[in-house]
């Protein structure tokens, strides 16, 4: 499928460019020393990612310990409440660990485990990446340092309490807004000095060259699945697919899937308390291009060109850019880039409890809430969303913040 110019038939071949560039986004803007790092990651992985040992061990880790596929489930009361849209979630809450973010982070961890390294360090903001690399460090023996804002903390106390359970060292971080950007900071800090010893294993499809391709390569996975699952379920494509996007992981392995098919696809990114600067994390809707954290894409920025304050209810998705495919794909058009005020996400969050029995991230819950807003629109045909994790870790904060609904 040709769209604006672009071959989505050869698009993986392409994008991102020997440079790790999506168009003129992308890239390795970091110091000098660690190009040498990254260079090493980057040479580590287009060794393995074709070696039939390592796909094949990553097939039987995924299938035998992550519990592989993770099914498809149709929301039929709140799809007949809604009228005659068919709405559908893919099921990343029943990934182990209860999220999307093992995919990458077994990867990634399988990928320090072949370099020699010791330890992975990383961040966290809702806590499901921590959970998930201390879990990949548990599974393959390795030491593990997870960064996280204090703030982060407070709100996500049952995932902070499984990654220390799990033998990871949870280091705070109290500086700035003390929120995801702030641990991403001290993380690549902590790197610069550790990094002939440790890999650090970036939580979404962001940061320098290679990890925004090669976290989008472990998530394509759900992609794939999602396709030839609803394929077989209902006989065609969704007519569109929805996902949230903070830095944009689930949803860069769940679009891969469908970008070269007659589909529309949709990402969600958080209003907040609305769209004045610094009560949002709607980058892509609001922000122009900018470099932060080893990569170019569209950030939002201060009075001083520097990464603006961020706000969402849901901590995984309090970041001021996104990844830059994701920010290529929005001014190709081929992704249609909307919001999701806290009031919709928090809704969604309880409206999808109590009529599927699923409680959902309060991430998931922006992407569900657009999801239904969408199908209101449309009036007919199907949506599937990316419910790229479980609310467990956001009840005692949602019930303490908003009460029971």
């Amino acid at each position: 499928m040709l769209y604006n110019g672009v071959d989505f038939d050869t698009y993986f071949k392409n994008y991102p460019d020997a440079n790790g560039y999506f168009g003129k986004y992308g890239g390795c803007y970091i110091e000098p020393e660690l190009k040498n790092a990254m260079e090493e990651i980057t040479e580590a992985y287009f060794t393995i990612c074709k070696s039939a040992k390592f796909i094949n061990e990553l097939r039987r880790i995924r299938r035998d310990f992550q519990g592989r596929p993770t099914p498809i489930s149709h929301l039929e009361r709140l799809s007949n409440k809604l009228g005659n849209v068919q709405l559908y979630v893919k099921r990343e809450d029943l990934n182990h660990t209860g999220a999307h973010k093992l995919n990458h982070c077994m990867g990634e961890a399988l990928l320090a485990k072949y370099m020699g390294k010791k330890k992975i360090i990383a961040e966290t903001g809702a806590g499901q990446h921590g959970v998930a690399l201390a879990t990949a460090a548990a599974y393959f023996g390795l030491e593990c340092d997870i960064y996280m804002g204090s703030v982060d903390i407070k709100k996500q106390a049952p995932n902070v309490a499984r990654m220390k359970i799990l033998g990871a060292n949870v280091v705070e971080v109290t500086e700035g807004l003390a929120t995801l950007k702030e641990a991403v900071d001290a993380a690549f800090k902590a790197y610069s000095q550790e990094y002939k010893d440790c890999i650090y294993c970036i939580g979404s499809v962001l940061g320098p060259h290679p990890f925004p391709m090669m976290v989008r390569d472990f998530q394509s996975v759900v992609g794939i699945e999602a396709r030839e699952q609803f394929t077989q379920m209902t006989g065609e494509l969704p007519d569109a697919i929805v996902a949230c996007v903070g830095g944009g992981s689930n949803a860069a392995g769940f679009f891969s899937g469908f970008l070269n098919d007659p589909v529309d696809i949709y990402g969600v990114e958080p209003l907040g308390k609305g769209p004045k600067l610094g009560d949002h994390a709607a980058s892509l809707m609001y922000g122009t291009e900018g470099i932060m954290h080893g990569f170019n894409s569209i950030m939002l920025k201060d009075e001083n060109g520097e990464p603006a304050p961020v706000y969402s209810v849901a901590s995984g998705l309090d970041y001021p850019s996104s990844g830059p495919e994701h920010a290529f794909l929005h001014d190709l058009g081929r992704v249609k880039y909307g919001v999701a005020d806290d009031e919709e996400a928090i809704d969604a969050f309880f409206t999808l409890s109590r009529l599927e029995g699923i409680i959902p991230a309060i991430e998931s819950s922006h992407a569900v809430a657009y999801g239904i807003k969408l199908a209101k629109e449309m009036g007919r045909g199907s949506i599937l969303i990316n419910l790229s994790g479980r609310g467990d870790k956001d009840m005692d904060y949602v019930i303490e913040k908003y009460g029971i609904r």
